[in-house]
């Protein structure tokens, strides 16, 4: 009976639907790009493309436009009758086995017909889940190798240099990762960057253990470098710190100087390759939002609480929240938090993981900020940066997934929209959607048959050994893979089940 309850709390929820919508918006405009950078490359290499379609389209499309017979229709049906296949798609059925295969009939004394992009068929489907791009002669969840001819023609896929179907196959990773580099720019060029001087984070910073080797203590709020002055956290200021001889620090109302060896540097670099982060804010746990039906919205928590405190321990930081929660879990434990200037107290669960199923605010919205600005030529540059820094951090975080909490943290849509905001914001939306436009080009660059990782794999292998699979190879290892990104997506999306709704 709860499940259903919460159900129907949560479609009919205002803030369900608008997440919902920002998500759609998000995960469209990925999808575009992504086989918007496959079907640049096919055209480059005069490859003929047959489907260009956002979204999927089982039975029916919403929009089915085909250029090259001037056919416009809304609410198509697909074409599901042989000879209707043949008379729009010059399809006709291969001798062997019955199935429909694309054919060009090429007299002898004629040059091959060059490939156009009005031999495509572009519509919009309608479950809003994702998209494709059909490139001919090419094995793919479209097509299988039984519904390719026998003779491979000049246009397709399969025909081409092993170097031109690598750079079509990355094609849709690349433009995922230029878009996110794009919309950084974009971002810093309208609304600036934000950025918290050291002296305004007035929980200090949390070092690395290379960093506390040589004196640096977790809330020390750092000051200068080899007496210069620092302002905010960013990449030059880092370095400034990393290369200087002393560094000043605030520590309980001393400031303390910290000498730092001749090499310090390196030392850094190897916590940095080991994916451990070299310095971050010490964010005060101020609830940006809580979860659906979990322990903090149960008690009463909302947006712009701060927790002090869980039982007797103090947490000043989301540092000392993680340990103190997972002394409790399975258990409930008593929350002092502050709400517009007064210390309350409220009983909350803790659920057996150690959450209490809140999200915590940017620190650009809890500190005092400065707004670092950029012109134009400034903002590529700088839009480069996040990027590579973005790709960076997920990256090292992968690592994770291997362990069991990674594990149970892997989510499907539901995770996916549960981070955009209550309330429409352009510019969280464009922060989200660039970060999944680099989520997206390191999953599909991940070498599972189906995704493009898997096709590059053996796109290399032929490369350096001259060893080209067949199609029967490539439509196995394309099944194998389906069927493992189909239990990976069942396993992502029934944790958001028992998360959001169950739970």
């Amino acid at each position: 009976m709860n499940f259903i309850n919460n159900l129907i709390e949560m479609f009919g929820s205002a803030t369900f639907w608008v997440k919902a919508l920002e998500m759609i918006l998000s995960l469209s405009l990925l999808v575009i790009v992504h086989e918007f950078g496959h079907y640049s490359f096919a055209r480059l290499f005069g490859m003929r493309v047959n489907k260009f379609y956002m979204f999927f389209n089982p039975k029916f499309s919403i929009l089915r436009w085909d250029p090259k017979n001037h056919q416009l229709d809304f609410f198509k049906r697909n074409p599901a009758d042989p000879e209707e296949e043949k008379e729009e798609n010059n399809e006709e059925k291969d001798v062997k086995t019955q199935k429909p295969v694309k054919i060009r009939i090429v007299e002898d004394d004629q040059e091959p017909e060059k490939a156009s992009w009005r031999d495509t068929v572009y519509g919009i489907g309608w479950i809003p889940l994702g998209g494709y791009c059909s490139i001919a002669g090419m094995v793919d969840e479209t097509t299988s190798a039984d519904q390719l001819s026998e003779k491979a023609q000049p246009w397709e896929f399969r025909s081409r240099p092993a170097w031109q179907r690598l750079l079509v196959m990355i094609g849709g990773v690349l433009f995922n990762f230029l878009m996110a580099i794009v919309i950084y720019a974009g971002i810093v060029w309208t609304y600036g960057e934000l950025l918290v001087n050291f002296s305004d984070a007035t929980e200090g910073m949390n070092y690395c253990e290379t960093m506390h080797k040589v004196g640096y203590q977790d809330g020390d709020i750092l000051l200068a470098a080899d007496g210069k002055p620092l302002t905010y956290y960013s990449g030059e200021e880092l370095t400034r710190i990393t290369m200087a001889r002393q560094v000043q620090v605030l520590r309980g109302g001393d400031t303390i100087t910290i000498n730092q060896p001749e090499k310090f540097i390196f030392d850094l670099n190897k916590e940095a390759e080991a994916g451990n982060q070299v310095m971050a804010f010490r964010l005060p746990v101020v609830i940006s939002q809580t979860q659906s039906n979990m322990g903090a919205e149960k008690a009463g928590l909302k947006g712009g609480d701060r927790i002090l405190a869980v039982n007797n321990d103090t947490t000043p930081s989301y540092t000392e929240l993680t340990p103190a929660l997972l002394k409790y879990k399975g258990t409930t434990a008593i929350i002092t938090y502050l709400r517009d200037g007064k210390t309350l107290q409220t009983k909350a669960e803790v659920d057996g993981d150690g959450k209490l199923g809140i999200q915590l605010t940017d620190p650009t919205k809890v500190f005092k900020t400065t707004i670092k600005r950029y012109n134009i030529l400034q903002s590529v540059p700088r839009g480069i940066q996040m990027g590579w820094e973005k790709l960076s951090t997920y990256v090292q975080s992968l690592k994770m997934v291997a362990t069991p909490e990674g594990a149970k943290s892997l989510g499907g849509f539901g995770a996916i929209g549960s981070i955009f905001p209550e309330k429409w914001n352009w510019l969280d939306f464009w922060n989200i959607t660039a970060f999944l436009a680099v989520i997206l080009a390191v999953m599909n660059i991940l070498p599972i048959p189906i995704l493009d990782g898997g096709y590059v794999l053996f796109l290399l292998i032929e490369m350096i050994t001259g060893w080209k699979p067949s199609e029967k190879v490539m439509n196995i290892a394309l099944n194998i893979g389906l069927a493992l990104l189909i239990i990976l997506m069942l396993y992502a999306n029934l944790n958001d089940v028992y998360r959001f709704i169950i739970k």
